[in-house]
């Protein structure tokens, strides 16, 4: 492949995976609760949807997740463990996020100078990224599964029989994301490689004429 579409190529995943990150992070879809009651006559719905930083329940309904404001002194262990847990990914994420901004920088101004050891540190430092975002969403992952089975502690079976819970769209940002980071670090040891084997080239081409 020609240098100049491999950058190109990794330019626009670099901007993708920023900007699918920012929407994930963004947005309210990460966890969803559907709740399917027969014959509930109330006036409130009982469906929700849920994101790194707020609750939404029903249609107009919110409630901000409190992840360093909580009183941790009135939660049990298992509660405090989970604000852990989620204090950790709204740590995690909103940093991979700042730093795909100076990894899109040191990867524009790599492709520019054309310099093999300045575009592999550039895909290393996306790779590095990466692992950020990943760790991130498994935690969050984690946390979840976590939430849910203290949920299925307190609620009885016959209530959870109505419940249908499942990630959202959000969540499947975030791993765009990370697969995208991927892309773009391996983009750019491409480009790397290319720069190397045409000065390669380049030398033996002027060997030959001399």
């Amino acid at each position: 492949m020609r240098y100049g579409v491999v950058v190109l190529i990794a330019g626009l995943t670099g901007l993708l995976s920023f900007s699918f990150l920012t929407v994930a992070i963004g947005t309210d879809y990460w966890y969803i609760i559907d709740v399917n009651k027969p014959n509930y006559t109330g006036a409130d719905d009982l469906s929700s949807h849920s994101g790194l930083w707020s609750i939404n329940e029903g249609e107009s309904s919110s409630s901000i997740i409190p992840s360093f404001a909580a009183n941790t002194s009135s939660l049990s262990e298992v509660e405090r463990h989970l604000l852990g847990l989620h204090q950790v990914v709204v740590i995690m994420l909103p940093l991979s996020l700042v730093l795909l901004v100076f990894g899109w920088i040191f990867g524009l101004v790599s492709s520019l100078a054309r310099s093999p050891n300045l575009l592999a540190g550039s895909a290393s430092y996306f790779l590095f990224c990466s692992l950020f975002t990943l760790s991130g969403v498994s935690i969050y992952i984690s946390y979840s599964q976590h939430a849910m089975e203290e949920f299925e502690r307190v609620v009885s079976p016959e209530d959870l029989a109505y419940v249908d819970v499942s990630f959202g769209w959000s969540l499947a940002m975030s791993w765009l994301s990370y697969s995208l980071e991927v892309a773009t670090g391996l983009l750019l040891m491409l480009a790397a490689r290319i720069i190397q084997l045409k000065g390669h080239h380049d030398s033996g081409v002027t060997i030959a004429m001399v």
